[in-house]
């Protein structure tokens, strides 16, 4: 579900260096260099790369720009090629058939392990070139003064690997804003200094 759908997961995430205005001009440039890239037409099983808010196929922003007001709006596409675990075996077994016969006509009993792995990777290759990439798309909402990043996932591993992206095409940092984090931001010295003090504790 995207930002501006009625309902959606949102995950702050902190910037933890500021934007200089060098670096808020440069972003279109930024996103375009670090854009997403199809892999329809390879057997990469993964890809990711930044896209157009306003359109998922769109990674050079054409449809529009990223800067709406004090706000950067771009998307995360990544792109996955999952083979299904029955349709590997049925064709991994008819690989075997296959060979199975080739073998008796060569006066051959059993295939080789080694030859299984070969048959193994070479009907992995085949089904990589005909099952397409599923798209899935995060959202992100740049507040550029206050530092904060909006996006629509809250899976850890899609949030490790935006985190990563952000900081490799802006080379700033980001953290979740969890609510130590977010106390934190509010709090006095010795407000702060008596939260670290506090342990958890069972309310069931």
């Amino acid at each position: 579900m995207g930002i501006m759908s009625t309902s959606s997961t949102v995950t702050r995430l902190r910037v933890l260096e500021p934007a200089s205005n060098t670096l808020l001009s440069s972003v279109p440039d930024k996103l375009k260099q670090f854009c997403f890239h199809p892999i329809d037409d390879t057997i990469e099983e993964r890809a990711w790369g930044w896209v157009c808010f306003d359109d998922m196929l769109d990674n050079q922003w054409h449809t529009a720009p990223p800067e709406k007001g004090e706000y950067m709006f771009f998307s995360l596409r990544i792109d996955v090629r999952r083979i299904p675990g029955s349709v590997l075996k049925k064709e991994l077994a008819l690989a075997f058939k296959d060979e199975e016969e080739k073998n008796k006509e060569q006066g051959k009993k059993f295939i080789s392990r080694e030859r299984k792995k070969e048959l193994k990777e070479q009907a992995r290759l085949r089904l990589l070139t005909r099952i397409p990439p599923q798209p899935t798309t995060v959202d992100v909402v740049w507040a550029t003064a206050r530092g904060m990043l909006y996006v629509t996932t809250n899976s850890p591993k899609t949030l490790d690997l935006l985190s990563e992206h952000f900081t490799q095409t802006f080379d700033l940092h980001v953290e979740p804003m969890s609510p130590y984090i977010m106390a934190s931001t509010k709090l006095d010295e010795t407000s702060l200094a008596k939260l670290d003090t506090l342990e958890p504790a069972q309310f069931a």
